[in-house]
């Protein structure tokens, strides 16, 4: 049998009892190490779960999959996924593989930033489509998840931007020669998404065209969400791009139509209460 079980947000104490249940029946536990990250280190959720746990970075994911699956054949292995298995598109490729082997696998889910963010007192029924944004580089900076996050406040929805993580990645250089040279983790802040989507608005004023998202624009930044010290700030984009909300990992929030009860739990959060009462109304129902 192949377990996916999700880890849920915060430390070792986050996983469900039915998720504990399957990991210590199991001979191999591998603990996915390159979509998210917990607040506790791998040594700590050994301890707690009573098994030792392989690493599994985006090369054994994704190249090696098939080793997994060959295991999960022979005895019970479970696959750990920070926050919810299905978080990411490479689990359930696992499982579509795992049914082409014919390997029966069981899902246990948990709490992810997808449901989590509600925390912040907006509704979950009133966000669009969660977008992600990824670092740019000199010679990339695409633009698409700014053109989704303006169909979603047109529509009077929310968006949830998921924040880029890189772990484990390789210089240009590096990997044109083939070394397994790799590169500091990175983990996008709340700060430096903020400024990505200013420097868009700016782009789309010289075109002429005015952005259905400016500087003034209620978003809310999350970190270290479910964690002991999880903040949460409310306020405008200029102000999210300054705002200091400590380590990894940053999601930021855009605003669509708020109603009053949303408004009222945001303001709890809020940087400048005056400036958000200016700038919030605006969007209120």
């Amino acid at each position: 049998m192949l377990y996916l079980v999700g880890l849920g947000l915060g430390d070792a104490k986050d996983i469900t009892v039915k998720g504990l249940e399957a990991v210590r029946r199991c001979r191999r536990v591998y603990l996915e190490a390159y979509t998210s990250i917990l607040t506790v280190g791998k040594e700590a959720l050994e301890e707690f779960y009573g098994r030792e746990l392989i690493l599994a970075d985006r090369e054994t994911v994704e190249q090696e999959a098939d080793i997994i699956l060959k295991e999960a054949d022979v005895c019970d292995v479970a696959f750990l996924v920070v926050g919810d298995p299905f978080g990411a598109t490479t689990h359930s490729d696992l499982v579509l593989r795992a049914v082409k082997l014919g390997i029966p696998y069981k899902v246990i889910h948990n709490a992810s930033i997808m449901n989590a963010v509600g925390c912040c007192g907006l509704q979950l029924y009133n966000f669009g489509e969660t977008v992600s944004i990824v670092f740019w580089a000199d010679t990339w900076k695409p633009e698409s998840f700014f053109d989704k996050i303006e169909k979603n406040r047109q529509n009077g929805m929310h968006t949830l931007c998921l924040l880029d993580i890189k772990v484990k990645e390789q210089s240009l250089e590096n990997l044109m020669k083939g070394r397994k040279i790799y590169e500091p983790p990175r983990y996008m802040s709340v700060n430096q998404a903020a400024e990505q989507l200013l420097a868009i608005i700016q782009n789309r004023r010289l075109q002429g065209r005015e952005p259905e998202i400016t500087e003034n624009t209620i978003c809310v930044g999350l970190a270290r969400v479910g964690a002991l010290d999880q903040k949460i700030a409310s306020g405008t984009l200029q102000e999210m791009s300054t705002v200091e909300l400590g380590g990894p990992l940053h999601s930021l929030i855009v605003t669509g139509t708020m109603h009053p009860l949303e408004l009222e739990m945001l303001k709890l959060f809020s940087v400048d209460s005056s400036s958000f009462e200016n700038n919030a109304f605006q969007r209120t129902t």
